[in-house]
């Protein structure tokens, strides 16, 4: 691991000071802060902590403090003289990430800054191999769960209350099952919704880039990119001929829509979008606008009437409202 250079003047001694003699308590103390000024907060630090000292280089998963049983708090740890002078940590369920030196990286060495270079890349190819392994065994309970489903009742109270079909969505119990796919049909993740429209995605998932396929044909002519399932089913009976895809959220819109263009290069792909309109920046639409653009793809937005209600925003919506069931 890294070596202690000779003494090259004062700005090396206080460097050296603190690196190499600080003691382990005072180590724990600057990740500790370092942790939960990002937002890292694992059920026990102290244990977590404990293992970054005792396990160098091993990858260590733990439980967060909102969510003990979950393994969402990830982390590992490279040392010099037995003491750790790289930490590289974050919390899958919400994307913090944060990365420790022991010392300030303008004041090493060249060859400490090689070292230091090899450790922050060795932990990014460990989290990365890590977070696959979490993927696949997710995507492995998503396909028996999906198989261990039915098709979905339309009697379902959220389907009625939406007005809309079941389309390829699954049932278990009470809940409705919508099953994540990439562009080569491999399952991901689940999403579920229950009677009164609450929606839950797997923990662990992988979500990005991945979609809900609706509804439409395996060589379609016309796709058309949604955030939600319900807005999906809307825009599946309107045009029976397109394939719909949901792409969950206006935050994965982009992802899913630039990976239909490169899917279907030749497809009339519309992005149709959600306008949030008492939303200061409208995400929905901005979103949205965002993901045309980068996908080649044409825009489509709710075209609402003068009276149409304010807090109306997706096609869904519009539908039902032009229905009277609004």
């Amino acid at each position: 691991m890294i070596k202690a250079p000779a003494p090259k003047g004062a700005r090396h001694q206080t460097r050296n000071q603190y690196s190499f003699t600080a003691s382990c308590a005072e180590r724990l103390d600057a990740i500790r802060i370092a942790l939960l000024e990002h937002g890292i907060e694992p059920a026990n630090l102290d244990d977590f902590l404990s293992q970054l000292v005792n396990h160098e280089g091993r990858f260590i998963r733990t439980g967060t403090a909102s969510k003990p049983r979950s393994k969402n708090a990830w982390g590992v740890a490279y040392h010099d003289r037995g003491l750790p002078v790289v930490v590289i940590a974050g919390d899958w369920s919400t994307g913090a990430e944060m990365k420790w030196v022991a010392w300030d990286a303008n004041s090493i060495t060249p060859e400490e800054r090689r070292e230091l270079q090899r450790s922050i890349a060795d932990a990014k190819q460990a989290r990365e191999e890590e977070q696959a392994r979490q993927w696949e065994a997710k995507a492995a309970i998503a396909v028996r769960h999906w198989r261990s489903s039915h098709s979905a009742d339309p009697e379902h109270p959220y389907l009625k209350s939406k007005g809309i079909k079941p389309h390829k969505a699954h049932q278990q119990g009470r809940e409705l099952v919508l099953l994540l796919t990439d562009f080569n049909g491999k399952a991901w993740s689940l999403q579920t919704i229950d009677e009164v429209g609450n929606k839950r995605l797997m923990a662990g998932g992988k979500k990005a880039g991945h979609f809900v396929v609706v509804d439409g044909p395996d060589y379609p002519a016309c796709i058309l990119v949604c955030e939600g399932y319900a807005t999906g089913c809307t825009l599946a009976e309107i045009d029976p001929n397109a394939l719909v895809l949901a792409a969950i959220d206006c935050g994965n819109l982009m992802a899913v829509a630039t990976g239909a263009r490169n899917r279907w290069p030749d497809a009339d792909l519309i992005v149709c979008g959600d306008d949030d309109r008492t939303t200061p920046g409208n995400p929905g639409a901005t979103a949205a606008r965002a993901a045309a653009l980068a996908a080649g793809a044409r825009l489509a937005l709710p075209e609402w009437p003068p009276e149409a209600p304010k807090h109306l925003s997706d096609f869904n919506d519009l539908h039902q409202w032009l229905r009277g069931q609004l």
